[in-house]
């Protein structure tokens, strides 16, 4: 079987997340996030968030979380702001506008939004006469880290949060690989900084040993009124909600959240420089994802072992392909990287 780098969720769960399932599965529960593990998993996230106060929801993935919350925080009128290179924008074929909101799109800058982007776009909105017949930004939405593996530092999400909140605009970050971008070397804060700083956040587990479930924040207990309605009305409410809860509790027992990105952290960093030792061109990331310019030959030599995605055409000779690495990342998986770089021709 070949070495897998496509993605960070083609993997099961962690076995401390298997083992909590396993230990939990005779017991019977309430649903609907009622259950005892869901709530001790609330109780766990509020303390490593310092947010005593914050609601919290399971969901099962981050498509149905972005959606879920974008429409549940909108009027009808209203549309969200992203970077063209956001995941609401690209890759979710259109779940954003079928809930009746459009994605209004602010330039990227290596996969982030820049606050005087946002404040300019705002200041063209509210100037303009015809505004009535638009329309209307209700939300800025961001990725922590962006779908090109960088990372906002704690001023530029500052910077956009004082934006959002002169413009009485929602901030939401999409934090389905957030444990990897809170142990990014380049990263400046920490979770409670982070949670201190958004209207609303959530904490992926589907790419962070998880087997599925995102935990939806709203940090000061301003969850809109009737969430649970909305999540319902969205076909994501868990009837066995144990099963995310389960999860989350596990994932915040003795920080193991923290430490399964850490190592996913580490990997990548190692995969980074056998990719720098082979001589082959690679993007700047400090995140779990590399990004990695290989010429179709290499491309097809090293596929011969190992799996990866590619990502977009540079030219006729050369693509920019994805790297992923995980919790479940090994030495054996590199060391497959490692064999078919050695042999790869000069």
């Amino acid at each position: 079987m070949k070495t897998s780098f496509e993605s960070d969720y083609n993997n099961g769960a962690h076995p401390e997340v298997i083992c909590h399932l396993l230990e939990t599965n005779g017991k019977q529960s309430q649903s609907y996030g009622f259950d005892e593990w869901s709530e001790q998993a609330r109780q766990k996230i509020r303390t490593a968030c310092q947010c005593p106060e914050a609601d919290i929801f399971f969901l099962v993935g981050g498509t149905q979380a972005n959606a879920t919350v974008i429409d549940a925080m909108l009027q009808t009128y209203e549309g969200v702001l992203a970077v063209e290179t956001g995941h609401i924008n690209v890759h979710e074929s259109g779940a954003v506008e079928a809930s009746g909101h459009k994605v209004i799109t602010l330039p990227s800058h290596d996969g982030k939004m820049e606050a005087n982007d946002l404040e300019a776009r705002l200041k063209a909105f509210h100037a303009d006469p015809t505004l009535e017949h638009m329309v209307i930004p209700g939300m800025v939405y961001i990725t922590f880290p962006t779908e090109l593996g960088s990372v906002y530092s704690a001023a530029e999400i500052d910077h956009i949060y004082n934006v959002c909140r002169r413009y009485e605009l929602k901030l939401f970050i999409d934090g389905a690989r957030l444990g990897y971008g809170l142990a990014s070397s380049e990263c400046d804060f920490d979770l409670p900084w982070l949670a201190r700083h958004c209207d609303v956040f959530y904490i992926g587990g589907t790419k962070v040993g998880a087997l599925c479930g995102e935990a939806v924040v709203f940090p000061t207990g301003n969850a809109p009124r009737h969430f649970m309605n909305i999540v319902k009305r969205h076909g994501a409410l868990l009837a066995k909600s144990r099963l995310a809860g389960v999860q989350f509790d596990a994932l915040f027992t003795d920080g193991l959240y923290f430490s399964i990105a850490k190592q996913a952290i580490d990997k990548a960093m190692q995969m980074r420089s056998l990719f720098q030792e082979a001589g082959i061109p690679l993007r700047p990331s400090s995140t779990n994802q590399q990004f990695v310019e290989l010429t179709n030959a290499q491309m097809k030599h090293i596929l011969r072992d190992v799996l990866f995605e590619t990502w977009a055409l540079i030219d006729e000779e050369r693509t920019l392909c994805r790297f992923v690495t995980s919790w479940a990342t090994t030495d054996r998986d590199l060391n497959a990287l490692k064999e078919a770089l050695r042999t790869i021709k000069k």
